[in-house]
């Protein structure tokens, strides 16, 4: 019988159910071998990095290896920030680094491979690498992975909604602390440069003010809501603010990435705003908590894995369809594909004229504006 393979990967920041989207792959594939030719599935450790690195570190992914992982934070296959072959860091004597073009090596090794197809499982910087690859003839399918849920092409990605819960767990402990010292708590959550995490948070929890990075603040207004807020009595104030939230006529708070990423580190905003706010009069005691990579890790909800799962179903089915440089997307409570092409095209920010953003406003939350 002739033997097909097919390489999986995951590449960007981890993401609870990213070990159910490699799962849901490998049990749709020896589900056709039952029935049509036989599929092996490999994972590249570290993104394409387990293609680029010498010697190889390619796994083949049995019955045994996936079992029970879709109930696993993290993914088995490893991931990393700083492999992408458009860009791959490479360190100079002097410790700098460089960053250079290894698509057209990459492509090689995978021909040579003689892998039937590939499966990218990653956010937008991903999908970016996987339509790059793609035009240069390798067939790609992409699975949508990003607690940030910033890909305008599918509803939901996989991750948002555990990070979601994550946060507002960690809310809800905030505020009762919060009420016993008459205290403004404020918690510094994900999101990068979109503020879904925030926003469902804050609704989730109660929050009286959520920051995100659609809407810049106006510092004084949120002394104001403050303000009025200890004058009536209930001396407590819980504020959420997504990492990317900023001030009108100011800037995100970040650092410089890690060596060898292209990325800057976004972080310290509750800091900042903590700040900001006694700066301009705020009487109240302030505390700040960041969240961070608390929020990517753990157990993955019901709905994340259930998602997940379909995807890796999905991938492989275009796979068996040939019908590669698509993205696998829920669109509408279904499970469709989109050209990688408009999977990149537009980032998925919260529209200020959103249901969303306008049903928090009814409910009291202040976005500084």
């Amino acid at each position: 019988m002739n033997t097909k393979k097919i390489l999986v990967l995951t590449g960007g920041g981890d993401a609870p159910g990213l070990n159910a989207v490699i799962r849901g792959i490998c049990k749709r594939a020896r589900r056709e071998s039952i029935t049509g030719a036989k599929w092996e599935v490999y994972g590249s450790i570290e993104a394409f990095n387990g293609v680029l690195n010498e010697p190889q570190e390619l796994i083949k992914l049995t019955s045994k290896r996936v079992a029970g992982i879709h109930v696993k934070g993290g993914t088995i296959l490893k991931t990393t920030n700083k492999g992408n072959p458009l860009k791959f860091p490479i360190q100079q004597v002097d410790g700098t680094f460089q960053f250079k073009d290894r698509t057209d090596e990459l492509v090689n090794k995978l021909k040579n491979l003689n892998f039937e197809a590939i499966i990218n499982i990653g956010g937008d910087g991903s999908q970016k690498i996987s339509q790059a690859l793609f035009e240069k003839g390798l067939p790609l399918v992409g699975v949508p992975k990003t607690i940030d849920n910033d890909l305008s092409a599918t509803d939901l990605t996989f991750g948002f909604q555990t990070a979601v819960q994550i946060a507002t767990d960690s809310f809800d402990k905030l505020v009762t602390t919060a009420e016993s010292h008459h205290r403004v708590m404020i918690m510094e959550v994900m999101g990068r440069d979109a503020g879904w995490i925030a926003l469902h948070t804050a609704i989730a929890g109660g929050a009286e003010i959520c920051l995100i990075p659609e809407i810049p603040y106006d510092i004084n207004k949120l002394v104001k809501k403050i303000d009025l807020r200890y004058k009536k009595g209930r001396g407590f104030v819980n504020i959420v603010v997504a990492e990317g939230a900023k001030p009108k006529a100011g800037n995100i708070t970040s650092s410089s990435g890690e060596k060898g990423s292209e990325h800057v580190r976004l972080g310290g905003v509750a800091f900042q705003l903590s700040s900001q706010l006694k700066k301009a009069g705020c009487q109240a005691e302030i505390r700040e908590t960041v969240l961070g990579h608390v929020q990517r890790g753990g157990t993955p909800t019901a709905f994340d894995r259930v998602l997940a799962s379909l995807f890796g179903v999905k991938a492989f089915e275009l796979v068996l369809e040939q019908n590669f440089g698509r993205m696998v997307s829920f669109k509408n409570n279904t499970i469709t594909s989109v050209s990688l092409k408009e999977a990149i095209q537009d980032y998925n920010y919260l529209k200020p004229d959103s249901y969303l953003v306008q049903s928090a406003k009814g409910l009291g939350i202040s976005f500084g504006d």
